[in-house]
């Protein structure tokens, strides 16, 4: 082998090493802050419980020591996650952001502090949904014939299955905008498979909410009202991306 080939395949090497190297770090520095933020959630379990049951007319019941860990645990993972969403865009956004022009890590940084806010909302919205109609709808099906009583882990397990797929979904827009910043969405695949996004969002709605019409329309449509969302948000930033491409080729 010549060595100039050998040179390049050396450089390769380096290189792909030098990625790899650099991805464990980010990774090791999003898990230090997790687990930081994890501790602070660990801390402060009794003020979010109180949060979480403020909104319903009933004692949850414990019946096992590992019910009071679970409930632990699950508090404190869900404030690290999400506290964490921040880190983990700002890691990725690092990782990528040489290949990036300048104006395009300016914009893209943007979205660091979008994707906590949508997160949130998303919780938000799930955490409504749940408490205003499907949680009173669930209730309604008793009728007086059993005694209702709900543990604290198949309370807070089914209330986490409701409104964690919201806060993912609520992300859409926000990756959407980003993937496309990077070339890797076009508005025309989007509107090419929306049949195909709303179908998957159908069935996302019916899976999470009760066998009830107007309770899985109520929560479908606002995710297809995401997705159009994302389809009209995506075409701004593609409609820029090229300008700016004729513009510098133009030049």
């Amino acid at each position: 082998m010549p060595e100039s080939e050998e040179h390049i395949n050396g450089e390769k090497e380096m290189n792909f090493g030098g990625h790899l190297t650099e991805l464990r770090n980010r990774l090791i520095v999003t898990a230090i802050v997790f687990v930081l933020f994890f501790i602070v959630g660990f801390l402060n379990v009794k003020s979010i419980y109180t949060f979480f049951v403020n909104d319903i007319d009933m004692q949850l019941t414990v019946i096992s020591p590992a019910e009071i860990i679970w409930i632990y645990f699950s508090m404190a993972g869900l404030i690290a996650f999400a506290a964490t969403i921040p880190v983990i865009a700002y890691q990725l956004w690092a990782f990528v952001s040489p290949a990036l022009t300048s104006k395009e890590k300016r914009v893209s940084l943007a979205y660091i502090p979008a994707s906590l806010i949508l997160f949130v909302l998303g919780l938000i919205f799930g955490y409504v949904v749940f408490i205003k109609l499907i949680f009173p709808f669930l209730l309604s099906l008793n009728d007086g014939m059993f005694n209702v009583m709900f543990t604290v882990e198949r309370y807070f397990g089914f209330l986490l299955k409701i409104t964690t797929p919201f806060a993912f979904l609520f992300e859409l827009p926000i990756v959407t905008m980003f993937l496309t910043s990077l070339g890797i969405l076009t508005p025309a695949f989007m509107v090419k498979n929306r049949k195909y996004a709303y179908f998957v969002l159908i069935v996302i709605g019916v899976l999470i909410t009760p066998p009830d019409f107007v309770l899985q329309t109520v929560v479908a449509v606002p995710l297809i009202i995401i997705y159009e969302i994302s389809i009209q948000l995506c075409k701004v930033v593609y409609r820029k991306k090229q300008a700016q491409h004729e513009a510098f080729m133009n030049e």
